[in-house]
């Protein structure tokens, strides 16, 4: 199998979510219904929209079901919806039909991951892994070996034969494709074939595919003892992380400045390029370390423009979002303030408040505190402030990236 290359490609997902299935139970098809508490569709396309690189996502549903897909959806506004067709083939055609035609002239060179709305669990290491390998090969597809010994059937219930299994994998999704290849593979393909997946109209299109490693994990949910282990699976298996932030902005002339969400009005303000909240700009760190997703100058870089006087609260939120898209529960931020003045005692209740609706949170998971350096240092002398943070996070385990 080919390893990824070492960048984060951009791709488009295509999630196929029309089907009408109910093998699994629960009175709706499977994608609509609950695990632990959140529709699949919506687990699956948090996978997604948690991962770098990604521009967009199209899920194409089945007739009938705009009313379960707008409430398993809501709140996501960055994404298309799609109606499908008779069979998952017309459908997924449906909706690169329609990603191509919003992608315009960029269309042909795009990639697009196509993926089942029934596979909740795809990491984005693995959604990464496959786009930058459809990049550089133009299709990917994830796969297992198989490692147990394989039978043939006859007709009668009884062994007819032992398959040889060198060379054999169990294909899953997301594959990913050139967008072009992939489109034009789909409308050659013969109606009366239906194919299984879309790498095997790639096949019958004379694509090359590369294969990449797939994850056990990445389980299609099918029947009612998929749920089961997956209900299982979520109930027990998360751990919990602490992340630590910490920053220091310039003090300067001025009459106000902003700590923890909070204008205090002041002699001198904070120099950043954001309003230099130093509050703000730890705790979004320590929650990115506990998600281990960086730090705020990767998201937010100093060098752009857009970010120049933005209020510090929009960084915050996005380190909110990310969790939230991790399915991860912040369960306790702590900050410390480090300066000589202003005096935070006056407004500590106004800043827990403060951080706690940005994130959320009730307050008594909130704790501001602050200390001096007893004149000692650049916060003594009074020419700066610092803060260091503390968050602590329950979220799932990420998969093992030792290997």
């Amino acid at each position: 199998m080919s390893a990824p290359v070492n960048f984060t490609a951009p791709f488009h997902a295509l999630i196929v979510a029309a089907g009408t299935g109910q093998r699994a139970g629960g009175g709706v098809p499977k994608q609509y219904r609950l695990l632990a508490g959140k529709p699949v569709l919506r687990r699956t396309v948090d996978a997604f929209a948690g991962t770098p690189g990604l521009q967009s996502i199209t899920v194409v549903i089945g007739a009938g079901q705009e009313a379960d897909c707008a409430s398993a959806l809501s709140g996501i506004e960055t994404l298309t919806v799609v109606p499908g067709g008779a069979s998952r083939q017309e459908s997924v055609r449906n909706g690169l039909e329609d990603l191509t035609r919003r992608l315009g002239d960029a269309a042909e060179a795009a990639v697009v991951l196509i993926h089942d709305a029934a596979r909740p669990f795809a990491t984005p290491r693995m959604i990464q892994s496959v786009s930058e390998t459809a990049h550089r090969a133009g299709a990917a597809l994830p796969a297992l070996p198989v490692v147990d010994t394989l039978k043939s059937a006859a007709a009668d219930g009884t062994v007819a034969a032992t398959v040889p299994r060198a060379g054999l994998h169990r294909a899953q999704t997301p594959q990913g494709f050139r967008l072009g290849a992939i489109l034009a593979a789909h409308r050659a393909a013969d109606p009366a074939q239906e194919a299984t997946d879309d790498a095997m109209l790639a096949e019958l299109a004379g694509l090359p595919i590369t294969l990449v490693p797939g994850e056990e994990t990445n389980v299609k949910l099918t029947t009612e003892a998929d749920f089961a282990a997956a209900e299982q699976r979520l109930s027990v298996a998360r751990e919990t992380r602490t992340g630590m932030g910490f920053d220091v902005h310039r003090l300067v002339t001025g009459d106000h400045l902003w700590l923890c969400g909070i204008r205090i009005d002041h002699d001198q303000t904070l120099l950043g390029h954001s309003d230099a909240d130093v509050g703000l700009h730890a705790i979004t760190d320590a929650i990115l370390g506990a998600l281990g997703d960086g730090d705020i100058g990767q998201h937010f870089p100093p060098s752009d423009p857009q970010w120049k006087g933005a209020p510090s609260d929009a960084f915050l939120r996005h380190a909110a979002t990310l969790a939230a898209r991790r399915d991860a529960k912040i369960l306790h931020v702590d900050a410390t303030l480090i300066c000589e003045a202003p005096k935070v005692g006056p407004h500590r209740a106004a800043m827990r408040a403060r951080v706690a609706d940005i994130l959320g949170l009730s307050k008594d998971r909130v704790s501001i505190k602050a200390t001096t350096t007893e004149k000692l240092g650049f916060t003594g002398r009074g020419e700066g402030i610092a803060c260091q943070a503390v968050a602590t996070l329950s979220l799932p385990p990420y998969e093992d990236e030792s290997e």
